[in-house]
C-alpha cells in the first residue's frame, strides 16, 4: 500500500507479528501486508474475531477509565501491544492529564512501535519486560517509569494471561505483584475461556503449540484463583460483553474478564 507507514528501526515488515495482527483487527494502521494476510485467514475461519478484538479493547479502556475515576493516577499496562485509538493513554488522560503510564511488552517489535509513538509524551514510559518476571518489573518500575509502589496503582492484564502456561505459575506471579501493591490498587484482566466453541479451542491450541504465543484456555473458576487476595468487582469473572452493555452478541471465542481491587 502506497500510504503504509515506514517500519520503525529494527522491525521487519515482511514477517507477521501477533500485535500487528491485532492492530489490524481493530482497524489500526500499524500493520503490514504480511500481518493482514494472516488476519484475513483468521477471519475466514471465525469472522467474529474482529468483534472479540473490539470487545477486548473496549474492556481495556473502560477498566482504565474506571480506575482513573476511582482516583488512580499510576497505570502499568502489561502486554500493552501497539497503541490503537481509543487507547489507554487517551482514556486516563481524559480523566486527569497528570497521570503516569508504563507500557510494557516482551515483544521487541511492539516496543519499537510503541516507543516511536510515545517518544517525548510526558508521563509515558515504554519498557521491554515480561509479566512472568515480576521481580524485574517491580525493581524497574520506580526507577524507569516513576511508579511509586507505596501509592495505589492499576495493573492492566488484557490479552496476557492466556499466554502464561501452568508451569509458568500465573497465580504465584500475581501473588508477587499483590505483595508490593498498595491497598486500593486495581487489576483488570481478560482470559480466553474453556467455554469457547470446542472446535475453535482445539484449533487455537494446535496452531500455537511450541510458538512464542502458545495459548491456554482456563475456566472462570481457575482464572479467579489467580487473583487470590483481591476483591472482585461485580459482575466478577464474566464474559467481557457483560462488562460492556446489554444485548451484545455472543462470540465463538469466549473471552472472560474481571476487575479486582486490593483491600
Amino acid at each position: 500500500m502506497a500510504d503504509e507507514r515506514p517500519a520503525p528501526n529494527g522491525v521487519d515488515p515482511t514477517k507477521p507479528n501477533a500485535a500487528r495482527i491485532y492492530n489490524y483487527l481493530l482497524g489500526g494502521k500499524d500493520n503490514y501486508e504480511a500481518d493482514r494476510l494472516v488476519a484475513q485467514r483468521m477471519l475466514s475461519i471465525a469472522p467474529d474475531n474482529r468483534t472479540v478484538a473490539w470487545f477486548s479493547r473496549e474492556f481495556l479502556t473502560g477498566s482504565a477509565k474506571l480506575a482513573a475515576e476511582a482516583g488512580i493516577r499510576q497505570f502499568v499496562d502489561i502486554g500493552s501491544g501497539i497503541p490503537t485509538s481509543p487507547s489507554v493513554y487517551e482514556a486516563i488522560t481524559a480523566v486527569d492529564p497528570d497521570v503516569r503510564l508504563a507500557c510494557i511488552d516482551y515483544d521487541p517489535v511492539v516496543f519499537a512501535h510503541t516507543n516511536a509513538m510515545y517518544n517525548g509524551v510526558p508521563g509515558v514510559t515504554t519498557m521491554l519486560g515480561d509479566f512472568r518476571d515480576p521481580d524485574d518489573l517491580i525493581e524497574r518500575l520506580p526507577t524507569e517509569a516513576g511508579i511509586d509502589l507505596s501509592e495505589p496503582i492499576a495493573i492492566l492484564l488484557v490479552g496476557v494471561l492466556h499466554f502464561v502456561l501452568e508451569d509458568e505459575r500465573p497465580a504465584e506471579v500475581m501473588a508477587r505483584f499483590h505483595d508490593v501493591m498498595a491497598p486500593g490498587s486495581y487489576v483488570a484482566f481478560t482470559h480466553g475461556a474453556t467455554e469457547s466453541d470446542e472446535t475453535w479451542v482445539t484449533q487455537t491450541v494446535t496452531d500455537t503449540v511450541g510458538s512464542t504465543a502458545q495459548f491456554v484456555f482456563r475456566s472462570r473458576a481457575d482464572v479467579a484463583t489467580i487473583f487470590k487476595g483481591f476483591d472482585m468487582i461485580e459482575p466478577g469473572v464474566a464474559p467481557i460483553q457483560h462488562w460492556l452493555g446489554d444485548d451484545l452478541p455472543e462470540t465463538r471465542m469466549v473471552v472472560i474478564g474481571g476487575i479486582c481491587r486490593k483491600p
